[in-house]
């Protein structure tokens, strides 16, 4: 009787008293169950093991020191950069989402007492029409011969502008609006409604698909549109590595390759994100002053010197200017240009 047993997975035969197989490590019980697919998935993305508390500890008090010795090549010994920032990152936006969905609750709120809310000329366009009576006036008094009017018509037209004024800026220009509320009330085909709001035939494909989210905008009062914001943030957050890996790439260009500087990214934003979770449950606890608010923040480009100073062995001179400058450029173009494709995104997937 055989007392070898085949591996599923690369096929060699191995002694059936072995728990694994010697040539692949695979398990030789086949115990593939919906339980233990998912358990698998769950302690290989989120596993907290020693590794973690040997990244975590360097990670928050070392700045790059971190980064470097995984660059270095120790790398068995700390948590992977990227799930890591897995890790954390998912952490943050649960905290984040309970946030989130207390101002999405207060902005829908918000959204649907503005959308009840009758809409009125303003003043600016009361005053220009006002001025546009009295030089209508002065043109009459200055040729009545020429329009005929006796001194009672001359009176009436007094009467008259005057009403006009005492009247103020309460001219409603909601006509449109009242229609589309019907339209929406008989429940109307979508194609009135749009054409209500203004789409015409030969507008494009994108302008027809602003039109009907604003479309569904309107129609439920701007309920869930934070919530449609916050679900695009990871996915943005997550493409916005690599930029900032670029800019270092940039400005240390002959200190490594860029895998290298994507490693030392995925440990600053998990660094980021682990302050953030700190901050907000803070803020839960207890109202965090502004001026408290603003030093923490100010952390980040502190911790990005030191962390420019050890990662790349960088003058302190060198490392204070580029990790202004980096932080620079990172604000003032990359977050604006993120935050404009979120708005689109949300906007379209909303």
């Amino acid at each position: 009787m055989s007392t070898n047993h085949q591996c599923k997975n690369c096929e060699n035969p191995f002694d059936t008293s072995f728990d694994y197989c010697p040539y692949c490590s695979q398990e030789a019980a086949d115990k593939l169950t919906f339980g233990v697919l998912f358990s698998n998935t769950i302690s290989n993305y989120f596993s907290i093991d020693a590794r973690f508390f040997r990244s975590f500890i360097p990670l928050m008090i070392k700045p790059g020191i971190l980064a470097r010795r995984f660059v270095d090549g120790k790398r068995l010994s700390y948590l992977h950069p990227a799930q890591f920032y897995l890790f954390i990152s998912v952490v943050f936006f649960f905290i984040f989402s309970f946030s989130i969905r207390k101002a999405d609750k207060t902005l829908s709120q918000t959204f649907k007492k503005s959308f009840n809310t009758e809409i009125v000329l303003d003043s600016l366009q009361f005053e220009k029409d006002s001025v546009g009576l009295e030089l209508a006036k002065k043109v009459i008094n200055d040729n009545t011969s020429l329009a005929k009017l006796s001194e009672e018509d001359l009176i009436k037209l007094d009467s008259v502008i005057l009403a006009e004024q005492l009247k103020g800026p309460k001219v409603s220009f909601s006509f449109e609006r009242k229609k589309l509320d019907s339209l929406i009330a008989i429940n109307a085909p979508q194609e009135e409604k749009l054409r209500v709001m203004g789409l015409k035939t030969e507008d494009s494909a994108i302008t027809r698909k602003f039109f009907t989210q604003m479309l569904k905008f309107y129609e439920q009062k701007g309920g869930g549109i934070l919530k449609t914001l916050y679900d695009t943030i990871p996915i943005t957050m997550f493409l916005m590595l690599p930029l900032f890996a670029f800019i270092l790439k940039i400005f240390y260009w002959e200190k490594g390759v860029f895998a290298h500087h994507m490693v030392f990214s995925f440990y600053f934003f998990t660094f980021i994100f682990t302050s953030l979770c700190a901050l907000i449950l803070a803020d839960s606890i207890m109202e965090i002053p502004v001026w408290l608010q603003f030093l923490f923040f100010f952390s980040f480009i502190i911790y990005l010197i030191l962390a420019f100073r050890n990662f790349y062995k960088s003058s302190w001179v060198s490392a204070i200017f580029k990790a202004n400058l980096v932080s620079l450029v990172y604000i003032m173009f990359i977050i604006p240009i993120a935050f404009l494709g979120i708005m689109t995104v949300s906007i379209f997937l909303y």
